[in-house]
């Protein structure tokens, strides 16, 4: 890799050091990012329906609304739930209702006299294994309620890192003291929103209250301890209720997997309080019996990570499957740390092949390195069941690449408009930009097209070379082919090459150019006057001379795959080269073939006879450029045009020139006086002027 290529890998290596800083500070957007492709997987692979668990949930539904009157129902109905529910043989009666005040039905709270429902519920609940709950209030106290569990701690004490309970809507005292159990309802930290984890323990003050599920699951069990086991960092690891371990996070937090309940979980509330109760037997005989609401006007309505809209108390019913079944979701203090190793290596491999490789490879490598990621959380998921992030290695390798290629098709960009202002000096600009186009005009091979090219040459190089140091030459022929090539590629001219002293350039190719004799030719005009203005300031002045041939010719991509030119080639190409030669036996500075001169006959033109080329059998007509259409279009150039032609008359017949010559160079030097040297040499060459067939001795 050269310097571009290391400033590339610094710049990938500072968007993944970046990137890397914002997954360790896991800003608001992270997690809810993380914790939504965590729903996703179990949207994907629910929990699996597990064999016939002793849950059961009583619900207080619409219908059972209906049927026993609006919410809330007074104390002795729900005393007569706990009653019938401890007679069938419920391992557990669990309220995830509140009782958070006196029942205002009861006789006594109505009248001062009478039965007291408060207590018949209370003495009801006395009589079975029963558990209410508390629920965060931020407007209430905190909780004043003894726990009803022992706690016992192994390792360090986890306590600080527990969720505090804050305050709390807690059953009156006579309802408490009377219940086997307690536990705290709320389903996350927040009290709202999607339940994805579930915390087994709450802090409150010195005291530690578990969640609802656990205790119901304590009471069941008879276990009267609960174990936390916490590590030296002073987290929780474990809790354990009697022989069932619950693995947590470090507060003690328990990930909910979700599944869909089937509808025989659920009994209905009028079903318990009707006559034929007793055939809910096998239902209840041995189950924790969940108490709670699933109408929606008693706002107990709670979104699963399946994306369901259930009651809160079902939840608590999944936590107690997940806790018996041993079904659990983990996601280690250790698991972030390696989630940014691996984007870190991921972010290595995707830099490097962008930079090495380019950016559609680099494509490719970073797809695949997604898909590896996606599938390796995938395969955490579904059978160790570890909770392992691809969401922020996804769209941080989508960033890191979207960067590397931005930052790559930049400094390329940069570098083909460096090449572009380079070559367009010398190549026709819609060549380039064809070829950005079309990268088919790279091949080799080329085609015959009808082609206009010229030649120029810098008269007497030999010997300004050896008056001129080295260094200053080399900046004399640049500025030279600077206003030269300027000129050409004004008028659509592709430059072929610079050889030398020299320059070729053709028309009408690679793309069509209108009249391209005539704009070869205006071109050449052009080059004149550009050297004029580049010889205002020279001691020595610099001579071209200018040799244009139109006709067939082969042009396309020329060399082998690695290297290769645009040009072309064919006798067009050599009649220009060599007719160019003759610029200083004929006198004057543009020679064309007499095919150029009848296709841009717009412009001053004049028969210059007929000359021998090296390496070709016959004799090649040709003409003199003396100007644009303006001076074609003059009197004295008219003028000069009618006495050239008697000139060439006389000089074809053999007649005394003397009067005809005089009369062009009287002439010439009104239209150019650069046509004087022509008329000198065409007496030293009267065998250019005539007819074909005594040329040739026939």
């Amino acid at each position: 890799m050269g310097r571009r290529g290391w400033l590339a890998v610094l710049f990938g290596l500072v968007i993944v050091a970046g990137l890397i800083v914002i997954r360790a500070a896991d800003p608001y957007i992270v997690v809810v990012t993380r914790e939504a492709t965590f729903d996703a997987f179990q949207q994907l692979r629910p929990r699996e329906a597990p064999p016939d668990l002793p849950i059961r949930i009583i619900d207080i539904d619409e219908a059972s609304l209906a049927a026993l009157g609006q919410w809330p129902w007074p104390r002795s109905r729900m005393a007569e739930f706990s009653a019938r529910l401890t007679e069938m043989g419920a391992a557990a009666v669990v309220f995830d209702l509140l009782f958070s005040e006196p029942d205002r039905m009861s006789p006594r709270a109505m009248t001062g006299a009478g039965d007291d429902y408060d207590l018949q519920f209370a003495d009801v609940l006395a009589t079975g294994p029963t558990v209410l709950s508390l629920a965060q209030s931020r407007r209430a106290e905190p909780a004043s309620l003894v726990p009803k569990s022992g706690l016992a701690v192994t390792g360090a004490d986890p306590m600080q890192a527990m969720p505090d309970l804050g305050g709390v809507a807690e059953p009156i005292g006579i309802l408490a003291d009377a219940a086997s159990g307690l536990g705290v309802a709320s389903l996350d930290r927040m009290g709202a929103g999607v339940a994805r984890r579930l915390p087994l323990l709450w802090r409150s003050g010195d005291a530690v209250l578990p969640t609802l599920s656990v205790e119901a699951l304590r009471v069941a069990l008879g276990v009267s301890t609960l174990l936390v086991m916490g590590d030296g960092a002073g987290t929780v690891e474990q809790v354990r209720i009697g022989d069932l371990a619950i693995p947590t996070g470090p507060s003690g937090d328990m990930w909910l997997y979700y599944r869909t309940l089937q509808p025989d979980i659920y009994v209905p509330a009028r079903d318990l309080l009707g006559d034929g109760y007793a055939d809910l037997q096998p239902l209840v005989s041995g189950h924790i019996v969940l108490v709670g609401a699933s109408a929606s006007g008693l706002f107990d309505i709670r979104t699963s990570a399946l994306g369901e809209a259930v009651p809160g108390v079902s939840i608590h019913a999944q936590a107690l499957e997940q806790m018996l079944t041993g079904t659990f979701l983990q996601r280690a203090d250790w698991v972030g740390g390696v989630e940014m190793l691996v984007f870190a290596a991921a972010g290595l491999v995707i830099v490097f092949a962008v930079v090495v490789a380019g950016p559609l490879l680099g494509l490719g490598v970073s797809l695949v390195v997604a898909a590896l990621l996606v599938a390796f959380s995938w395969w955490a998921f579904s059978v160790p069941r570890l909770l392992i992030d691809p969401s922020f290695a996804l769209i941080g390798a989508l960033l890191l690449y979207a960067f590397m290629a931005f930052f790559r098709f930049t400094v390329t960009d940069a570098d083909r408009r460096r090449i572009r202002r380079a070559f367009a000096h010398y190549v026709e600009p819609r060549l380039l930009t064809r070829i950005e186009a079309d990268a088919r005009l790279l091949r080799l091979g080329g085609d015959i097209r009808d082609l206009s090219v010229m030649f120029c040459d810098v008269r007497n190089f030999s010997a300004l070379s050896e008056r001129t140091e080295p260094s200053a030459l080399v900046a004399l022929l640049n500025g030279l082919f600077g206003v030269l090539g300027t000129a050409i590629v004004e008028r659509n001219g592709t430059i072929d090459k610079f050889m030398g002293d020299a320059v070729m350039a053709f028309w009408n190719a690679p793309v069509d150019v209108d009249r391209h004799a005539e704009q070869a030719c205006l071109a050449a005009l052009a080059m004149r006057n550009a050297l004029d203005r580049f010889n205002a300031d020279k001691r020595e002045p610099i001579a071209i001379g200018i040799g244009i041939a139109t006709g067939p010719a082969l042009v396309g991509n020329m060399g082998f795959e690695q290297r290769f030119d645009y040009s072309c080639i064919g006798d067009t190409v050599n009649v220009a080269s060599r007719i160019e030669g003759q610029c200083r036996a004929v006198g004057h500075d543009i020679l064309v073939t007499a095919a150029t001169a009848a296709a841009a006959s717009a412009l001053a033109v004049l028969p210059a006879g007929s000359v021998a080329l090296k390496g070709m059998s016959d004799r090649e007509d040709i003409a003199i450029l003396v100007g644009d259409a303006t001076i074609a279009g003059s009197r004295p150039f008219a003028d000069l045009a009618a006495a050239h032609e008697k000139f060439l008359t006389d000089l074809a017949a053999g007649a005394d020139t003397r009067q005809s010559l005089d009369e062009c160079r009287r002439l010439a030097l009104v239209v150019d006086n650069r046509l004087g040297r022509f008329y000198d040499a065409c007496l030293t060459r009267p065998a250019d002027f005539r007819p074909m067939t005594e040329v040739h001795g026939a």
